[in-house]
């Protein structure tokens, strides 16, 4: 076993130990739709930066996902981030490194970790998603397996290490996966719709509370003053 597997295993079950001290429950449904091998794009909502560790957590096979830039200039937590799989990417703009990065992944036959609301909701409400996911999915011709978590909201950093058990109950449902459809261009409308297609699966597997933009019968909203460009990666 190479030493950052080994690192990767030692990180999930230290998570595993702090989800026992903060969180009454961690409740886990749809584990075994996660397929055992293969290119996968894993597709949340996204409610806290505790999100990605749980949810790797969570599944039955290692993700890599990405992580805002910042975040990789703090010590320890870049080492740890790392040594997780996480790489880089600049939020609020087309990051072309960090989608031909994630692109590899994929070609390599990893599970990819991806948010596309592109940063947490600050109302725990789903928010319009940007089409990175859909891009690489199309791309990479890699399923999507779609994933709701809730609970995570209630987490506030530092003070909930001083609170054990503070987190009543973490619910992370992971659905079917499932493929876009092909086709021979791809547009601003295209990338849009399959974005949107995206979005409302992962809205299916959450309480009507959680939706947001996204519940049943909510008119669309606009899209974001910026978004990443609908072209091929």
């Amino acid at each position: 076993m190479k030493p950052i597997d080994v690192s990767y295993g030692a990180i999930i079950l230290l998570i595993k130990f702090i989800e026992l001290v903060i969180c009454r429950k961690v409740e886990v449904v749809g584990r075994g739709n996660v397929p055992p091998e293969g290119p996968i794009i894993i597709a949340s909502n996204h409610l806290n930066n505790a999100d990605p560790p749980i949810i790797a957590a969570a599944l039955p096979r290692r993700a890599v996902f990405m992580a805002k830039r910042e975040m990789f200039g703090w010590p320890v937590v870049s080492w740890l981030f790392r040594a997780f799989g996480a790489f880089p990417v600049r939020r609020g703009e087309a990051d072309r490194a960090a989608m031909r990065h994630a692109l590899l992944q994929l070609q390599n036959g990893m599970a990819l970790m991806m948010f596309p609301e592109g940063t947490r909701s600050r109302d725990a409400r789903m928010h319009r998603g940007h089409p990175g996911t859909a891009l690489l999915a199309l791309k990479a011709g890699a399923p999507i397996v779609p994933v709701g978590i809730y609970g995570t909201e209630d987490i506030k950093w530092p003070w909930l290490f001083f609170k054990p058990k503070a987190i009543k109950h973490v619910k992370i449902t992971i659905g079917e996966p499932f493929q876009l459809p092909e086709v021979d261009r791809v547009n601003t409308r295209i990338a849009e719709e399959y974005t949107d297609l995206i979005m409302r699966r992962i809205a299916g597997l959450l309480p009507e509370r959680f939706r947001g933009e996204y519940a049943e019968g909510a008119p669309p909203a606009p899209a974001p003053a910026r978004r990443e460009p609908a072209q091929p990666v």
